[in-house]
């Protein structure tokens, strides 16, 4: 299914948190306002590695020829995630429910008629507003498992991570959502991106934004370490992904 595409974008919206927050040398000052930019940079980006959960809510233009979009999820190191992808432009969007080895998957009408042009009437009315459910090992469902998966995440954070070459900029002390937080940026490849540093607690970031060469995006981070709700939809409301997209499910 076009699950890839879904994947394709939820991995651009980490891409900025990765881009966004890469810094030098660790700190361990208390006074994180005092620091300098690339060391209050490092010390978001140590956060954010070392949290076993949060909830990501991105949304906006990524870039160009990429139409504005929402990823709305929590997500754990232990793979459960709950939210959903709004694709933006009436383009459909799509629930998504992840517990353990099993996957629930719930695209709309917009989606189905948007994304599958060529049988998502059939499979729209196959499910008739249920789920489609699936086990994590069915490589049809492996991008939504992947983009499920904080670790994910984290690789993506750790292999943008600059070592060399990377300037910031550090900003006056400003709010985020009721958060004291430090402005960090920089600026590269026609992007300014700035990540704002909750200046207490373990100085996670709680937003990215990026900004220039057609994006115009931002990534808000809250509920760091809060468990993903667990609630996962009723048999009545499911329907096995086989029934929808084929008998025989593909094992990874």
């Amino acid at each position: 299914m076009t699950g890839q595409r879904i994947a394709t974008r939820v991995a651009a919206c980490a891409a900025v948190v990765a881009l966004g927050v890469t810094g030098g040398t660790a700190a361990q000052a208390d006074d994180i306002e005092s620091l300098p930019a690339a060391q209050i940079a490092d010390r978001s980006r140590e956060a954010l590695l070392d949290a076993r959960s949060v909830h990501l809510r991105a949304q906006g233009d990524l870039g160009k020829d990429r139409a504005a979009m929402t990823v709305d999820l929590s997500l754990d190191r232990d793979g459960n995630c709950v939210g959903g992808v709004d694709l933006g432009k009436d383009e459909g969007s799509v629930e998504i429910v992840k517990r353990g080895q099993d996957v629930w998957v719930k695209p709309d009408a917009d989606f189905w008629e948007n994304q599958v042009p060529i049988g998502g009437q059939t499979f729209e009315e196959i499910l008739d507003g249920r789920y489609m459910k699936g086990s994590a090992t069915d490589s049809r469902l492996r991008p939504v498992v992947e983009a499920c998966d904080l670790d994910t995440f984290r690789e993506l954070v750790t292999d943008n991570t600059g070592t060399t070459g990377t300037t910031f900029t550090k900003g006056g002390v400003t709010t985020v959502d009721g958060i004291r937080t430090v402005p960090v940026t920089t600026v590269g490849h026609g992007q300014r991106i700035t990540a704002y540093v909750d200046t207490g607690g373990e100085h996670h970031p709680v937003r990215i934004t990026v900004r220039g060469d057609g994006a115009d995006a931002a990534v808000d981070l809250s509920r760091f370490d809060e468990p993903v709700p667990t609630a996962t939809p009723p048999p009545e409301q499911t329907v096995d992904v086989s029934a929808v997209l084929g008998r025989g499910p593909a094992q990874s």
